[in-house]
């Protein structure tokens, strides 16, 4: 049947029936869990920051990922306007996705919450690229990862310098002098503005 001969078959009042029907949907569109202010990236003994605000007034809950498990950190309760303020603080170093979690079920995946330790660091690349990586494969110009003494190959560790933050993997082993725990391929190096050797900011 033709769309318009359709209409004036159904009426007006279907139409209206049809645009009611579909008002519910554009209101579950609106957020559960607002955010209006966060700090994931911190020291070690630091407290990270998540404040925002509900749809409704509940409990807020932050939470990190720990292999198959979410681990709540902090909780608040909300003010008369759903306002929350979550502070987590954590000693050791991580790494971890983060989420606030709402009484009602609701979440919010926020970021990665990023708690550094310092450690020595150093960098390489001229003269080396074409060699092979103690992991596997070769060095080049742009290879992206670290050499460590001790973490297994493929572990993924984020480091933070000058305010840039990168998430790389161990793949290669070293450094063996001065201490230092950490030696950058070039490639990363320059992503995080880092150069020489000294203090890096580690999640591992």
């Amino acid at each position: 049947m033709p769309r318009s001969t359709l209409l004036r078959a159904l009426g007006a009042g279907a139409l209206c029936l049809t645009a009611s029907a579909t008002t519910p949907a554009l209101a579950d569109a609106a957020p559960q869990v607002g955010v209006s202010a966060k700090q994931l990236n911190i020291h070690a003994g630091s407290r990270a920051t998540v404040k925002g605000r509900l749809a409704a007034p509940g409990t807020a809950r932050l939470q990190i990922q720990r292999g198959n498990r979410w681990v709540t950190i902090d909780r608040d309760r909300t003010d008369a306007a759903g306002r929350y303020a979550l502070r987590g603080r954590l000693k050791r170093p991580t790494s971890a996705r983060a989420r606030v979690k709402t009484s009602t079920g609701a979440t919010r995946v926020v970021g990665r919450l990023n708690v550094y330790r310092r450690a020595l660091a150093s960098w390489y690349g001229p003269g080396l690229f074409g060699n092979k990586l103690g992991c596997g494969g070769t060095l080049t110009t742009g290879s992206i990862g670290v050499a460590n003494k001790h973490l297994p190959c493929g572990s993924k560790v984020t480091l933070r310098h000058r305010g840039r933050v990168l998430r790389v993997r161990v793949i290669d082993r070293g450094p063996y002098v001065g201490g230092r725990e950490y030696d950058l391929t070039a490639a990363t190096a320059r992503k995080l503005g880092f150069s020489g050797h000294g203090p890096i900011q580690a999640t591992r």
